[in-house]
């Protein structure tokens, strides 16, 4: 199993911070989310990850030069990083060579919840916090008949349940062609401005994706100056 680490975007409602470094190097607690990601990638097994870059790219080789955490890192360069993550994800496509953990860059999570989707018995599957209800910006997982039907902000009309998306997707090694086949069909489209999670439907009706619920273990998305604030006082306390 490996990691593919979505960290090209510019992060543009975070700018405070982020005309200065990626977002996927803001500091809590005095180290980058970048560096709790290879530090929780490699606690768990997983010593591969190729990371998407583009904005400041030089400053995620650099930080990850000075310490990889014992992970193999490869860098794959978006140099549409402007456009929407279904880019990043696009460029990644041929790094899909192994059972691979698809990770957006700007969460801070406790390591049980990275450890619940390495373990779990779907072999794809999503993290769902299942005590969140959407209010406007959630990406949710939304799931029906036992599997999950969306990844979107746009619920759809009927479904059995559904929760927050943590930003994490395991996807089997033999399932990843239907991955890209998903996301190509928005390509050919020309649809660069999209969410990697739209271009995904495709893909939850050809494939079967489970989800592991992770509601009560602490975590945060970080697109706000106010989720900094809540990931050094609420998240990293329980970490």
């Amino acid at each position: 199993m490996k990691a593919v680490i979505l960290a090209a975007g510019v992060g543009k409602r975070l700018w405070q911070l982020t005309q200065h470094h990626p977002k996927c190097l803001i500091e809590i607690g005095g180290r980058s989310l970048l560096h709790r990601y290879l530090d929780t990638l490699a606690g768990l097994g997983i010593r591969r990850a190729d990371i998407v870059v583009g904005y400041k790219q030089e400053m995620i080789r650099e930080a990850v030069e000075r310490n990889s955490c014992g992970v193999k890192v490869e860098f794959l360069v978006n140099e549409e990083f402007h456009r929407g993550s279904i880019s990043s994800l696009w460029i990644a496509r041929a790094a899909l060579d192994d059972d691979v953990i698809v990770m957006d860059a700007d969460v801070l999570f406790h390591r049980d919840i990275l450890k619940r989707l390495v373990e779990s018995s779907h072999d794809n599957a999503l993290l769902m916090d299942e005590t969140v209800r959407q209010t406007g910006e959630e990406c949710m997982v939304v799931v029906a008949g036992g599997r999950v039907i969306a990844l979107s902000k746009k619920m759809p009309d009927r479904y059995d349940y559904a929760g927050e998306g943590v930003g994490f997707l395991r996807v089997r090694h033999a399932d990843t062609p239907h991955l890209v086949a998903s996301i190509s069909s928005h390509i050919d489209q020309g649809s660069w401005n999209m969410e990697y999670e739209d271009a995904l439907l495709r893909f939850f009706q050809t494939v079967k994706v489970g989800h592991e619920k992770i509601g009560g273990l602490p975590w945060t998305e970080i697109d706000f100056v106010e989720d900094v604030k809540k990931a050094e006082m609420d998240v990293l306390p329980k970490l």
